[in-house]
Order: structure tokens, then sequence, then C-alpha cells
């Protein structure tokens, strides 16, 4: 519904409008390609994230700000490099045959097989393996769900209670510097409000799992030797190289270590549900386009013949056709379609496409008042058929086989990765996005190779809530690790993905 109305919005009234909001505050929604280039790259330090997500992610990347933001990133930036992807491609394997083995030994009981918890799971075990050098879920059949994976999953969904969110909008940004950590804490103990109570649990496995994560880490590091090398992925993983960094760090530079420790549950935030639901997206796209996927089957088996069953980081990330696929999936469907800024100061944003004010007048730039709040779209901006062409609104993996129109060119998109503002751009640009680039590409070389993807009979609708999401109607009940869509290739059968939580940034 929400999706419908922003189109809708989108198609009346152009690339930039405004929406009355919540006591009556004026928000901006837009997707202009050159208001975007100022927003998140020329005038970066006027557009800040709101208050109510700072409060959400304590200490990690994703809730910094300014010059803080700008030091956590430094010592991050060598783990995502592609260098760093390259060393960490094995990893990527082991678990992604884990995952196959699994789906292979239930492909012989089950008609149909719900994908996406499967697709969650895994990335939750890449992000632990190659992240923290820890295992959170074995990927076998029945496996028990680890605490922090738990928590984790349903942590964005149990702030979304009513209450919650009025709360955060309101009440958090006033009152979360008020008093010690501990009188705050015994506040939320001693309200009689169970929402409240939910998140704080969830709260508490995330930060213990967090402090364990990385007090293990410091010590291995101190022991270095064969503590380091028997480590999950050989003392390789990003908290690792991390904390040898941040110890190598000058002064000036050395984070304290509840940042390290929220680098955490920040990292497994961002990795989790918007790479394992863009997954499940291509491989719903596949089961549509059977085409597709039979020529995308073709290109792996290839290369497999030429490579070997795990083609390194190179040769897997050169595969034309998986890439377009990738590239195309990620420009029509972001996981993360809306995000959030907030004028630090009175600012003019110039516009692409002139618009028309309500009194007629033509307006190539618009003054923005200090304190407003704007929507920045990358799902608009990703489908502008302006820059795109007339057919933007179409899946079509072979655009990318073919010059890009001269049009897209022009517009200077300010995003980190092939003129798409899937994964933002400037500072704030999405730190990992070859890592999710190359989980999507190993999992899919693994899977398609072996599995046939089909559709089966049930209603699937996809939500757009923070990151894009879905629910299918008339679900069966089911257990942990429910069934996937993975099929045996020689064997018809069908494909279904069940209900999945609706969840808000």
């Amino acid at each position: 519904m929400r999706r419908i109305l922003i189109d809708n919005l989108a198609k009346s009234y152009g690339s930039l409008f405004k929406i009355h909001a919540l006591f009556n505050a004026d928000l901006l929604y837009t997707y202009d390609s050159k208001a975007l280039q100022h927003i998140v790259l020329k005038d970066q330090h006027i557009w800040e994230e709101p208050e109510d997500f700072i409060i959400k992610f304590g200490a990690g990347l994703l809730a910094t700000l300014g010059d803080h933001h700008r030091k956590q990133r430094k010592i991050l930036k060598p783990v995502f490099s592609i260098a760093h992807m390259r060393d960490m491609t094995p990893t990527f394997y082991s678990i992604g045959r884990k995952l196959r083995d699994s789906l292979t030994k239930l492909n012989e009981s089950e008609k149909e097989i719900d994908m996406l918890p499967w697709l969650t799971l895994c990335a939750l075990e890449l992000i632990g393996q190659s992240g923290f050098g820890y295992s959170f879920d074995t990927l076998e059949i029945g496996a028990p769900d680890h605490r922090f994976g738990h928590s984790m999953k349903n942590y964005t969904a149990a702030l979304n209670d009513t209450a919650l969110v009025i709360c955060r909008f309101t009440i958090m940004p006033i009152v979360h510097t008020w008093g010690s950590r501990r009188f705050q804490r015994a506040v939320v103990d001693f309200l009689p409000w169970k929402a409240l109570h939910e998140v704080r649990d969830m709260v508490d496995v995330m930060h213990s799992t967090s402090v364990e994560i990385f007090e293990k880490t410091k010590q291995v590091i101190k022991e270095g030797g064969i503590a380091a090398t028997e480590r999950v992925v050989g003392g390789k993983d990003i908290m690792s190289v991390l904390v040898k960094a941040n110890m190598l760090a000058s002064e000036e530079d050395r984070l304290p270590d509840n940042e390290l420790i929220g680098q955490v549950s920040t990292l497994t935030f961002a990795a989790m549900d918007t790479t394992s639901n863009a997954l499940a997206r291509i491989l719903h796209l596949l089961a549509t386009h059977q085409d597709v996927q039979e020529k995308l089957r073709k290109e792996i088996r290839e290369a497999h013949f030429i490579h070997g069953e795990e083609p390194d980081y190179e040769n897997l990330t050169a595969l034309p056709y998986l890439d377009a696929i990738c590239r195309e999936t990620l420009r029509l469907h972001a996981p993360v379609p809306i995000l959030t800024r907030v004028a630090t100061q009175d600012a003019i944003l110039p516009l692409a496409n002139p618009i028309k004010s309500t009194n007629g007048r033509l307006l190539h730039e618009v003054l923005v008042p200090q304190g407003t709040s704007i929507f920045i779209s990358p799902h608009h901006c990703n489908r502008d058929p302006a820059i795109w062409g007339p057919d933007a609104t179409e899946w079509k993996p072979e655009r990318w086989l073919s010059p890009l129109p001269e049009s897209l060119v022009e517009a200077r998109v300010p995003g980190v990765y092939s003129h798409l503002m899937t994964f933002l751009g400037g500072s704030r640009s999405c730190i990992g996005f070859k890592f999710a680039q190359l989980e999507m590409k190993v999992i899919l070389s693994l899977l398609v190779e072996r599995f046939q993807f089909a559709l089966g009979d049930k209603k699937i609708i996809w939500l757009s809530n923070g990151i894009g999401s879905r629910l299918t109607l008339h679900h069966h009940h089911h257990h942990h690790h429910p069934q996937s869509t993975a099929h045996n290739v020689k064997t018809p059968s069908t494909f279904a993905i069940n209900r999945i939580r609706a969840i808000s940034l």
C-alpha cells in the first residue's frame, strides 16, 4: 500500500514533492538526480541521519555522523576491499556448499521449499564467519536458532509496535540523554510495557554476543600463533583485521572498544536481511523467467568446466550474465527503497528536472529550511524513465550487456555502484557493497547450477516497509528451517515463498 501511494505521488508530482507528516511537519520526497548529488555528495555535511536512526544503532558505523563517521570508516575500509574479498571467497563457497547440501537433502522429500529463511540463515552465517570468525548456524536441517540471529531478525520488527514508533519519534529524541545508563535501564525495567521489554531483551542478547565476539577476538590476537590460524577463517575475519588495525592506528584514529563492539550488530543488520531479500527476489524472477534461468545456468556450468566448481573472485565476478542479473535486480528492486535525511541548516536544492510550484511558477531549485526531513528514493531514481528510458520499470538483465543510455551518463547519478542509488553514494555509501555482490554471486552460482526454480500456487505479495520484504498468502505452517525453493534440475517441482515480517528502518 505504501509503495502504491508513493508511486502515485511520484507519477503525479514528479521528482520532488512535499508531504504533510506527523504534527503537520513538512516532509520532502525526491529522486531528482541533481538534488541527490547535493544531498549525498556536494553538501552531505548539511544532510544528516535523523536522530531516531542514531538512537537505534548505538556506536556502530550506521549511527555516527561527520568526522566521527569518517574516522570509523577509515578503520573499516580495508576489510571491504577487493583484496580482502578475494581472501574471503573460499569461506563464502564453504558456507554456500552447506546451504546447497541441506537443500539437496530436503529436496528428496519436499514438494515445495521456502527459500527465504534459508537465505537469511546463510547471510547470517556469512557475516558471522567472514565478519567475526564466529559461527551462528550449521545450516543443517533442524538446527536451532542462535539467540543473536533470532534477536537481530526480530529487532526492527519489534520496534514497529505502534506505541513504540510514536515514542521513538516524540519522546526518545528528548530523553535518551537524560541520566546515566543505569538510570535509563531502571526506567525501562520499571515501565509495565511488554513491547519495550521485548526490545530490551533483544538488545541485551545482541550486546552480550557482540562483547563475547570482541573479547574472544582480542584474546586470540594476544595469544597469536595456532590460536589465530585455528579461528574459523584463519584470523582473516573483519573483526580480527579491525582490532589489529585499531591497535596499530595513531591515537587520533583509534576507536574505543565500545565502537568496535558496536560494529558487530551494525554489520550484521546491514548484511543480513538486505542481501537475503535481494537473493530471494532474484530467485523469484528466475522462476518467472525460465529462459533467463536456463541461460544463466549455461554460463555458470561453462565457467565451472573452465575454472572448476568454485571459480576465484576474478573469474566469478567477471561472468557477464550473472553480473547483469544481479545489477538489474538491484536496480529495479533496491532492498532499501527509501532513506531519510535531515537538513542541519537552510539549504538550496538545485533540480535536474524543474518542478511547478503551487502558484504555477517553474522552479529550478528549492529552498529547504533547517530541520526539514527529506526522503531520498533509490527506488524511484533507479526506475526514472527520464534517465533509464521508457522500459525503466521492466526487468531486463540484457540492458547491462549493451551500452547504457546517454541520458543515464548525463544524469550523473551519485551512486557508488553502476549509476544506481541502491548502495547510496558519498561518504555514507554502503561500505559492504562488494561483500553483498560476492555473496549473491557465490550463492547463485552454487544453487542455479544444481537446482531449477519454479513457481508454486501460492500468491506472493512483495512488501515495502523500509527493507523490501514479502508475504505469501495461504502459507502452510512450518518448523525451523522450513522448506526451500531449490529443486533438482531433473525433477520438475514448484517454488513457494512463505511470509517474512515487514520491517522499517
